[in-house]
């Protein structure tokens, strides 16, 4: 039998600064054999990049490992002196970490960075060294690779600074390489790009893969193994095959009913109740009892020993050492969510009608700043929301959908167009006007905390838009609006006093929808607001969004790039390239028989938390977006078309309509 390249033995972690120490590892243990990807799932707070701190040995100044081993083909890491870890790191082992953004030094350029790894670990100098560096940024795919290798990390997309990460780990052919969530900050398409790429130079050079994700369509097409982290401890390991055919601890059986595309439209997500449990604490029995549903009662007070739920396949719960296991599969079920009341929702055509929509930002040269071009963010954009229903609008970053959503409020100026709100001009009104008419349209951001004033308040933040707004007639009413707007997304009124940093990112998001349903809104933009959640965590928000449009008969414009989150909130679907609408339909149409070539790939690109197949094919989309300072002459998407022709290099397609509700932007007929 080959000997594992790692092997974690007993590792346990501790975090100090409370008044009690957080066991964020506490006695972990498994192997990764060569060549081998294994995938580390679970919450966020379960410990699973603690982990990854851990084996690097690259712990805060708060971090301490107190104890276990960690074996590296044989040596263990935790033995050596820092000197020799640093060695170590960068050359047989190496990690992607998850912001690349923030890992890159933002004043040496992208040819720096990578020659800093070279020299350090190698003998290479001079031409020898950037030959090199030009070598690993074109194994990456790293487009015009010379030119960019001279380009600071402000100048790239989020899919070009992950590359650059990944040719900095991979520069001295790592035996092991750990990605601490490499596509989370993603869209579909660059993912996919991404997890091709780490599959192919895995299998090119041998290297072994300890994936660290929440995503489990991404474990489903990239590992062989997993391992289910729940409050600082495993608590099932299995095959890949093995364990997306039947997870068998209740904790993994929630996760996969948490994902949208496992629920189905028209039912509500199962998620799970709570949060992980603080670490700071000692456990009597299994860690996930109190959120449950099929706990016995030795579960609250003793720990649960390993038991075998199949070959090669291992889970740590009570439910395994009983005769009692058929409660597993009699799980509640999800009541489903709340159809809109008639009587809430007006009695218009739309509530929203946007028509040639342009947001340009220009371009300023020169000592007296003249203006030498424009960037068309937002390009003659036309959409409508009805009364009590969902938009959803998807597309890579960077394709102007924000800007859209910001336009619309006029929090950024639109350069042309019309914004039909309930039959009057947003673009028309004075500022005076528009301040008074802004309850009707509101918006959640996509980043909580970075929405939220962290000096203030959350009843201050809450009571900020009612003042504003002159919402209210006195300050007994509107504490007493607060609180119940406060229950209504689910949250105790105590929590009035406390600070932004006090509350996890799910409860950051609530905040922030009590924030926008204060002053009674007819339609809310969501700007990707489950982007930065796990999968248990978006299903909370996904239901409370979806329970709010029910009772109130609210309308959004969801904008996001998960295709399966659009699938399960949106019921109408407008597809977004380079500032312009492609592609336009009900969600029935458009996610199961896209026309525009662009939409194809975009579903193309989503993965599926199935290993045996993607039903969806394997197009991949070639390169970035283009610039919207310089758009592609013709069809704006013809250079990465797979089915381009003549004419779509020479004028930009007219709309085409294959149904009374789906209409396309394409050349293409067939």
């Amino acid at each position: 039998m080959t000997a594992p390249l790692l092997r974690v033995e007993n590792l346990s972690t501790l975090v100090r600064g409370g008044a009690a120490p957080l066991r964020a590892v506490d006695g972990l243990s498994f192997e990764i054999a060569p060549g081998e990807t294994f995938a580390l799932v679970g919450e966020s707070g379960c410990g699973k990049s603690m982990t990854a701190l851990s084996i690097m040995r690259l712990l805060p100044d708060a971090g301490e490992i107190a104890g276990g081993r960690v074996e590296l083909q044989g040596e263990n890491l935790l033995a050596l002196p820092e000197s020799r870890m640093r060695d170590l790191r960068g050359h047989r082992m190496a990690m992607i970490f998850q912001e690349p953004g923030l890992s890159l030094n933002p004043v040496m350029t992208v040819g720096e960075q990578v020659a800093e790894s070279v020299r350090r670990h190698t003998a290479l100098r001079g031409a020898a060294a950037d030959a090199r560096v030009l070598e690993l940024l074109e194994a990456v795919r790293m487009p015009d690779a010379r030119r960019r290798a001279a380009e600071y990390p402000f100048q790239l997309s989020g899919g070009m600074k992950q590359r650059v990460m990944i040719a900095i780990a991979l520069a001295c052919d790592p035996a092991l390489l750990i990605a601490d969530e490499p596509t989370t900050a993603l869209d579909v398409t660059v993912q996919a790009q991404v997890l091709d790429l780490l599959r192919e130079l895995q299998q090119s050079r041998g290297m072994a893969m300890l994936l660290i994700t929440h995503d489990l369509g991404v474990v489903a097409q990239v590992a062989q193994r997993v391992a289910v982290m729940y409050a600082g401890q495993i608590v099932e390991t299995a095959p890949v095959p093995a364990f997306f055919a039947g997870p068998a601890h209740p904790y993994s059986r929630k996760l996969f009913a948490s994902l949208p595309e496992r629920a189905g439209r028209g039912r509500a997500l199962a998620a799970i109740p709570g949060s992980v449990p603080r670490l700071d604490r000692d456990f009597a029995g299994c860690r996930f009892a109190e959120r449950c549903d099929a706990a016995l009662p030795q579960c609250a007070g003793t720990l649960p020993q390993w038991h075998e739920a199949g070959r090669d396949h291992v889970v740590r719960c009570h439910l395994y050492g009983s005769d009692e296991r058929g409660v597993m599969s009699d799980e509640r079920k999800p009541e489903p969510p709340t159809s809109p009341d008639s009587s809430l929702i007006a009695h218009h055509s739309s509530l929203l009608e946007v028509s040639g929509l342009k947001v340009w930002f220009p371009v300023r040269k020169g000592l007296l700043q003249r203006t030498v071009g424009q960037v068309r963010a937002v390009d003659g954009v036309s959409l409508s929301i009805a009364p009590g229903r969902t938009l959803g609008l998807v597309g890579e970053s960077g394709c102007g959908k924000t800007t859209v959503g910001k336009g619309l409020l006029r929090l950024i100026e639109p350069t042309a167009g019309r914004v039909m709100v309930d039959g009057e001009d947003f673009l028309a009104l004075r500022r005076r006007d528009l301040r008074l008419r802004r309850r009707d349209v509101q918006i959640i951001f996509q980043d909580p905390y970075a929405s939220l004033n962290p000096r203030v308040r959350i009843g201050d933040a809450l009571e900020e838009g009612l003042l504003a707004l002159g919402v209210g007639v006195d300050a007994r009413w509107r504490q007493s609006r607060i609180d119940e707007l406060l229950a209504e997304v689910g949250l105790p009124p105590d929590v009035k006093s406390r600070y932004p940093h006090e509350f996890s990112g799910g409860q950051r998001q609530r905040i922030a929808i009590a924030r926008a349903l204060a002053v009674q809104p007819k339609l809310i933009v969501c700007d990707e607001p489950t982007s930065a959640l796990d999968v248990s965590v978006q299903a909370q928000i996904l239901n409370l969004l979806k329970r709010l449009q029910g009772e109130r008969g609210l309308s959004y414009l969801f904008i996001s790039h998960n295709m399966a989150v659009i699938e399960y909130m949106a019921d109408d679907i407008a597809v977004m390239y380079l500032g312009r609408i492609v592609e336009r339909g009900t969600v029935a149409e458009v996610m199961h028989g896209p026309r525009h070539p662009y939409t194809r790939a975009l579903l193309a690109a989503v993965p599926v938390a199935d290993p045996r197949h993607n039903p969806r094919g394997t197009i991949r989309l070639a390169g970035d977006l283009p610039s919207p300072l310089n758009p592609p002459s013709g069809c704006h998407f013809h250079p990465r078309c797979p089915a381009a022709m003549p004419q779509c290099r020479e004028q930009y397609p007219g709309r085409n309509s294959w149904s009374p509700t789906q209409v396309a932007w394409c050349h293409l007929r067939d």
